[in-house]
């Protein structure tokens, strides 16, 4: 089966995490639809590379945050926050890519 991210998601928001990087939040409705995401691992790095035009895929962290039902994704920004060419400071416009991304093979959502 597979699923929007923005269907199952309750938030999905980015944030700079320092002026060098930026943090991807993808806050779930519920903890079944969570740890369903989380145990499919159908966000990875693989993914947000090929999103984010990322060649490193060693740059990209992706971890699970249980107590919020979160997966957090952090990552180089391209260039720094406040940078020449910067054109989101606060990098909050950043999560766009991830509302149209389609999770490959997640079941037992129905």
């Amino acid at each position: 089966m597979n699923v929007q991210l923005i269907d199952i998601a309750s938030v999905i928001r980015s944030k700079n995490s320092g002026p060098f990087e930026l943090t991807l939040d993808v806050m779930f409705k519920t903890r079944h639809v969570y740890e369903t995401v989380k145990l499919s691992n159908a966000i990875n790095a693989r993914i947000i590379c090929r999103l984010y035009g990322i060649k490193a895929r060693k740059a990209v962290k992706v971890f699970a945050f249980d107590p919020a039902c979160a997966i957090k994704i952090t990552f180089p920004r391209s260039i720094a926050s406040g940078g020449i060419g910067d054109t989101d400071i606060y990098g909050a416009q950043q999560h766009a890519p991830l509302l149209m991304l389609t999770l490959d093979g997640v079941s037992g959502l129905e």
